[in-house]
């Protein structure tokens, strides 16, 4: 009976994998097709990729996979080999890192899951696979440098937002990809007959949002293959000027991949120029926010004072607090329970 989930503790793998001295590749990549039996090919793909040592965190869904992975730098051609072995990957495009220490995940997991991207459409004549059309780095650099009408839209979250984005970039201010969808329809209806440029971080999220603006009747629709990682890739390599500011915020440890040395954000506790987003340390907590070095240690890690001396009696935090103040909030509605130092007990919004 082949091995299909991870049963080592997690401490004791990330403690082997800061150990490792060979260099770790990040990657990212997904691809839309339908999948009759996302179990079985989730099992197949786990065995498939435990062997090369893959770390990482995978969801499969009928509509497709979605993945942000690391492997040891001497297996990458044999992780592309395993993944095109499935015939429906073939040719799939890997986004490699723009800035990368490798340590981004220590174990692998593959999940299955109802969607790859929750999108909330319940519309049976909804095509995702009538998608915009893709630009590569060099055709949005002269699109949107050529084009006053151009209207671009950042189709990620407020909170990647903050950290960095293109130029001029219009921000719709949500918190979760289902509830940006329509609200980014509303706020574009006067664009409908402009080019309408859309981007995201590799572009899993845009190309579904292509489709949906063009079932929304919207006429010019593109977005940036490969999202923002693959843009800043071939714009280094072509030598082409960069237009995203800042930094390219990730979904693993790193948090943040830096495009540019402005720093666009602030730190949410004093003020100051800062674009290192961390979690809140207290573990009633766990709150995603930037800090700069100097709150980090005035404040131990934590969001607030309540959570710093609720951390250090290792009791709940007053009330107050438990309510969050939504700038530290990944998605502004959600509120977590306190966890007693060392528990096991899940954290649940």
């Amino acid at each position: 009976m082949p091995l299909l989930h991870n049963r080592i503790n997690t401490k004791e793998l990330k403690e082997k994998m800061l150990a490792e001295t060979e260099p770790r590749t990040t990657i990212s990549f997904y691809r839309y097709f339908a999948i009759p039996d996302p179990q079985a090919f989730r099992d197949t793909l786990y065995e498939r990729l435990q062997t090369l040592s893959v770390f990482g965190r995978i969801y499969v869904a009928h509509e497709g996979i979605n993945a942000q992975v690391s492997v040891p730098a001497s297996r990458f051609d044999a992780l592309r080999e395993a993944l095109y072995a499935f015939p429906e990957l073939t040719g799939m495009r890997l986004n490699i890192a723009v800035d990368d220490d490798g340590k981004s995940f220590w174990v692998l997991k593959i999940k299955v899951r109802s969607q790859i991207v929750a999108d909330g459409i319940d519309d049976p004549t909804f095509n995702p696979a009538d998608t915009g059309q893709y630009l590569k780095a060099a055709e949005y650099n002269a699109l949107v440098q050529s084009s006053p009408d151009v209207v671009v839209v950042d189709m990620r979250n407020h909170y990647e937002y903050e950290v960095g984005h293109f130029d001029g970039a219009l921000e719709v201010p949500s918190d979760t990809f289902k509830e940006q969808l329509p609200m980014a329809v509303d706020m574009l209806q006067a664009a409908k007959d402009k080019p309408v440029v859309m981007y995201c971080t590799g572009g899993i999220r845009c190309e579904k949002a292509s489709a949906y603006f063009k079932h929304q009747g919207f006429q010019n629709v593109y977005h940036l293959e490969g999202g923002i990682i693959e843009y800043t890739r071939k714009a280094r390599e072509e030598n082409l000027p960069i237009l995203f500011r800042g930094k390219n915020f990730v979904f693993d440890a790193r948090m943040g991949e830096r495009i540019t040395d402005e720093v666009l954000a602030h730190c949410h506790q004093c003020g100051t120029p800062c674009d290192n987003h961390v979690n809140c340390t207290y573990d009633g907590c766990h709150l995603l926010f930037i800090q700069c070095p100097e709150c980090a240690q005035a404040f131990d890690h934590c969001c607030s004072a309540d959570c710093r001396d609720a951390k250090a009696n290792n009791v709940p935090p007053p009330p107050k607090a438990n309510t969050g103040n939504p700038v530290f909030n990944k998605s502004k509605s959600r509120l977590r329970p306190f966890r007693p130092a060392g528990s096991d007990a899940d954290i649940t919004p």
